[in-house]
């Protein structure tokens, strides 16, 4: 079955505390202005967008189950929890939701780490998760800056903060996050 938009917001944001959908909502306009401004798919943008925290708020064990029974990444079962609903979130859009476009989901399953070769679409979602109008961080109004010149200037600041605040916290960083920080800055250099 496919949903209508109003149809999907209807159902994420019943799945979330209205702050949550609030943050939500900003990702859904950030999205659609990175969009915009560097040539993503502002339709693919914005369902990403809607999708991307759809399974944020499920019980741990809950996400463990979809992890585990559906053959998703396992790895992600070894490091911190708020990963999982990026992967869950995924599975959810496309089994739940009928999403089947594949840079939609890969939008979703990768906006918390991000990855080699990050598509255009991913790196617009990814983004636009860390710049919302709501997020109040150190270094967010760089990371907001940054965006407005390149979309992997912004997104290394953005994942710069992200392993910067784990080790900070003692806490082991998710691979994947390093490999997508090497990733762009590779590109950004090969683009000199």
């Amino acid at each position: 079955m496919e949903y209508s938009r109003e149809e999907l917001i209807k159902a994420v944001s019943e799945q979330m505390p209205a702050q949550r959908w609030q943050h939500t909502v900003g990702v859904m306009g950030s999205s659609i202005k990175l969009a915009e401004r560097y040539g993503a798919d502002v339709q693919q943008a914005e369902l990403a967008a809607i999708l991307h925290d759809v399974a944020k708020y499920w019980p741990v064990k809950r996400m463990e189950a979809v992890i585990k029974d559906n053959n998703l990444s396992k790895d992600l079962l070894f490091y911190d929890k708020p990963l999982w609903h990026a992967e869950v979130g995924a599975y959810v859009a496309e089994h739940d939701y009928g999403v089947t476009d594949t840079e939609v989901l890969d939008a979703i399953r990768y906006h918390t780490s991000g990855r080699i070769g990050m598509t255009l679409l991913d790196k617009v979602v990814c983004l636009a998760d860390y710049i919302e109008p709501g997020r109040d961080y150190p270094g967010v109004d760089r990371i907001r800056s940054l965006a407005e010149i390149s979309l992997e200037q912004g997104l290394i600041a953005g994942i710069d903060s992200t392993i910067n605040l784990l080790i900070s916290r003692g806490q082991i960083i998710y691979p994947l996050t390093v490999f997508a920080r090497n990733d762009l800055i590779k590109q950004m250099e090969a683009n000199l």
